[in-house]
């Protein structure tokens, strides 16, 4: 899948679910883990990449 496909999918899913996004994508990507479904885990990492990216850095 492409990166602008990625992003576009983050950003909507990121509306969709707001801070929790980011686990809503890990679940998936494990989910896939276990079904052995390696593409659909990597394209869920990748989703999950790209919401971290989208949140910017942690402040303490």
């Amino acid at each position: 899948m492409e990166e602008t496909v990625i992003t576009e999918y983050a950003r909507q899913l990121m509306e969709a679910h707001g801070p929790s996004a980011i686990a809503e994508a890990a679940q998936h990507a494990v989910a896939c883990e276990r079904s052995k479904d390696k593409e659909g885990a990597e394209t869920w990492r990748r989703v999950e990449a790209a919401l971290q990216t989208m949140r910017g850095p942690r402040t303490s």
